[in-house]
């Protein structure tokens, strides 16, 4: 073992971007004022640019970005939203949050996102809208989506929590339903350094009930139109997403030359695989393979490798305790996933040489025989 290979570092990197965070952080600090200013205004023109979208309006998280979408369409108790059962159990949280009810779809075999042929059949007379999750950084099937969606009249509000940058089939995630919602959570491939989020729309009626949702429902100091939440994105966060967008582009290029290269040397069967890419406009968030002996392989890779890996997601959300209220579904083909996905190191400063290194290791796992 020549040494530790962890599955992320967020310390902003001396050869990076880490100077220019330095820097937007000075800034707001001169500045003294931390709260919807000048830098969460910049921010959201310069992200609506870069997503393909008209208007972004910065929130709290993107658990919130969801739920005000939800609400500001006017979806709450008493409708339902069809979503997947495979993404962090935060996307049907944000459902439960605006007081609907989500209704769980099972995925797409290989895809691992929301199964578009399945999603009529869970369409009932109180279902409002679809939301899909571009898991993993690969956008869900999205034409087949908006089919279904155009058939029942239903909107579509995308979760792209894990896709900044995303296309579907040469489309920018966020702006192929009526709105998206992004996280800038630390890890994600646009990270802040603590909470934030994002939604993207064309439709300027609602960004402007979304600003007033946000902020408590105020429409000016201290005059409340509606009753709003508190999920602001500070001052300090957004320069630091101004500071790092500009890379972005660069990050998402570099992430998919490592992910290419996992591929070319993985290859096909085995007894570990990795999931397929579908839409050239993955953004690959995560680099997931898929092992019946996941346990085993995680145990080889760390033991012996030193090499750090992770699990997205380890349960399916509709057998959550937190979901116990919601009507169960039987998704199999997720819950499956669930027991057999294992996401590898790979994010902009993982070199070459650590990802052949990942790569053999991965290579020479060999599974404990099962025993009958």
């Amino acid at each position: 073992m020549t040494g530790r290979i962890p599955f992320l570092s967020l310390v902003p990197r001396e050869d990076d971007d880490a100077g220019d965070v330095h820097a937007a952080i000075d800034r707001v600090v001169a500045r003294g004022w931390f709260i919807l200013g000048p830098e969460v205004e910049a921010f959201e023109q310069e992200f609506a640019a870069a997503s393909g979208a008209t208007h972004a309006v910065a929130v709290g998280n993107g658990t919130d970005a969801i739920a005000l979408i939800l609400r500001a369409l006017g979806i709450g108790r008493g409708d339902e939203v069809i979503t997947t059962p495979l993404s962090a159990a935060y996307s049907a949280l944000a459902i439960l949050m605006a007081g609907a009810r989500p209704v769980f779809v099972d995925v797409d075999p290989h895809r691992l996102t929301i199964d578009p042929a399945r999603i009529a059949a869970a369409v009932g007379p109180c279902t409002r809208a679809i939301l899909p999750v571009h898991l993993y950084g690969q956008p869900a099937d999205m034409r087949a989506i908006e089919g279904v969606a155009s058939a029942h009249d239903l909107a579509i509000v995308e979760d792209c929590c894990q896709a900044h940058l995303a296309t579907s089939d040469g489309r920018p995630v966020g702006t192929i339903g009526v709105a998206g919602a992004f996280s800038f959570y630390p890890t994600k491939n646009l990270g802040a350094l603590g909470d934030g989020g994002a939604i993207v729309t064309r439709d300027r009626a609602l960004a402007d009930r979304l600003r007033r949702l946000r902020n408590g429902g105020q429409t000016d100091r201290y005059h409340h139109q509606e009753a709003g939440i508190n999920s602001r994105l500070d001052e300090m966060q957004a320069a630091v997403l101004r500071a790092r967008l500009p890379r972005l582009p660069g990050w998402t290029a570099r992430r998919r030359s490592i992910a290419a290269r996992y591929r070319r040397q993985l290859g096909n069967g085995g007894s570990v695989e990795a999931l397929p890419e579908r839409d050239a406009g993955h953004v690959y968030h995560l680099f997931v393979v898929r092992t019946a002996a996941r346990a085993d392989l995680q145990a080889h890779l760390a033991a012996a490798r030193g090499i750090e890996t992770l699990i997205h997601y380890p349960v399916p959300i509709p057998r959550q305790p937190a979901m116990a209220a919601v009507e169960p579904a039987d998704c199999q083909i997720a819950a499956r996933a669930c027991g057999e996905v294992v996401s590898l190191p790979l994010h902009p400063a993982l070199g070459d040489a650590d990802v052949d290194r990942i790569a053999e290791a991965v290579h020479a796992f060999a599974p404990r025989p099962q025993l009958s």
